[in-house]
């Protein structure tokens, strides 16, 4: 009897601790992170919780209601994108209201997220523009520049990979992936910015995150004629070391065909324009596939540039163009490659990573890569197809100076110079100038 009573005393006990410690989820922290088209607040919690969502008008906001949470950090004071100010109170003595005052009408979704090597558990709230939504959202950047006669730039889009709560790959030293690749496509946008004929659009340019394909639609959106993505790898081993190059695989791209196949809108896109709402299935299938084949080989050619030119600088990890399913690759129209710029787990390419020195030389090495591939690929239309056209080149060699190629091609220095927007008569090995035909 009493080992009953002893028996029936534990199991109420742990009952009711095990209830009491399932009621008591903690809010230990929020994160706040703007985009042009949302913000993003993430709430770091000890545990999953119960919550509803709902919103109200007069004035906007949204309210959140916790149920069993406690607030054990003060809620982030001011304003942060389209969330003018955060509240909240205790509601049935153990819940929790939060409560948004929104700038404007907004869309909230919401999720939790379960843990990484970075952080516990998380609930995430998207903020987007409700007069926005489900409307194509407007670049702030220049696109394709018409000048005077009528050529347009060859756009590049520039994509920074990771951002805002998603930070990447962690050096040693605590560098952010997020971070110094931003920093990289910022600085390669300015060198794509000072070539003739050439204009860059970047897909991040803060501290936020993009979904991979908002990231392949902002790029279409912008009409580009080439995407990059920009990341630094990792490895658990710290001796690895290089950087790489990467284009889609082929089982990526006939499973990322099979889903643009089986969607209703927009299929004209991915075909030159060509309209597929009177096409039979197998006929689509064989204009997406020559679509995508092309983009796949110019995808490559474009790659096998960049990963040349950036050997000239820097040591490479593979000495060939690699393929991989990344998601971030599979736009069926546009050439898509993806940069690993170095390993930011070695220490000494952590180093270079976060140098401003080597970021530059980084930069100008794939401007080098992406002209050459343009030479070859000239885009109709372009600027830079045009002087493919009117022009020659000359890649120079070892003891060349720029007046000896000068007067081989009996030009003045000075027009050589301004052809190729030099600043000094400095040159180096390798690189390519360009020169009149008919000189």
């Amino acid at each position: 009897m009493m080992t009953r009573k002893l028996i029936l005393i534990v199991g109420l006990w742990l009952g009711v601790s095990g209830g009491v410690h399932a009621a008591s989820t903690d809010i230990t922290g929020v994160r706040a992170w703007p985009a042009p088209d949302h913000t993003r607040l993430v709430f770091e919690i000890s545990a999953p919780l119960e919550y509803k969502l709902f919103t109200l008008k007069n004035p906007e906001r949204i309210v959140i209601d916790l149920k069993q949470t406690r607030l054990r950090k003060s809620l982030p004071t001011g304003s942060v994108g389209f969330v003018k100010r955060l509240r909240s109170a205790t509601r049935n003595k153990n819940d929790l209201r939060i409560v948004l005052d929104t700038r404007k009408l907004v869309k909230p979704k919401t999720f939790l997220l379960t843990p990484n090597k970075t952080y516990g558990h998380r609930l995430v709230v998207d903020l987007y523009d409700q007069a926005k939504s489900g409307t194509k959202i407007k670049s702030s950047q220049p696109v394709k520049q018409l000048i005077e006669s009528g050529l347009r730039d060859v756009v590049i889009a520039i994509d920074a990979g990771h951002g805002g709560e998603d930070p990447g790959a962690l050096g040693r030293k605590g560098t952010r992936e997020k971070d110094v690749v931003l920093s990289i496509a910022r600085e390669l946008k300015k060198k794509i910015d000072a070539q003739r004929g050439m204009r860059a659009v970047l897909v991040r340019n803060g501290d936020y995150y993009i979904k991979h394909r908002r990231r392949m639609q902002i790029a279409r959106q912008a009409k580009a004629d080439l995407f990059i993505s920009i990341h630094a790898d990792a490895f658990k081993d710290h001796r690895a070391k290089g950087a790489s190059v990467y284009v889609l695989s082929e089982r990526g791209a006939s499973s990322e065909a099979a889903k643009w196949l089986a969607q209703q809108e927009n299929q004209a896109d991915l075909v030159g324009g060509v309209s597929l709402d009177d096409k039979d299935p197998l006929t689509k299938k064989v204009l997406l596939d020559l679509s995508q084949n092309a983009t796949q080989e110019d995808s490559h050619t474009s790659a096998a540039e960049v990963l040349r030119a950036m050997g000239r600088v820097t040591r490479l990890h593979k000495k060939q163009v690699q393929q991989a399913g990344f998601l971030v690759l599979k736009s069926p129209d546009i050439p898509s490659i993806l940069i690993e710029t170095a390993y930011i787990s070695n220490p000494a390419e952590e180093k270079n990573l976060r140098s401003k020195a080597y970021q530059h030389k980084l930069a100008l090495a794939i401007v080098d890569g992406l002209k050459r591939y343009f030479e070859r690929s000239p885009q109709p239309g372009t600027l830079l197809a045009s002087l493919a056209q009117s022009t020659q080149h000359h890649t120079i060699s070892r003891g060349e100076t720029l007046s000896l190629i000068a007067d081989r091609y009996r030009i003045s220095v000075r027009s050589l110079r301004a052809m190729n927007k030099l600043a000094s008569d400095k040159i180096r090995i390798g690189q390519v100038l360009v020169i009149p035909r008919g000189t």
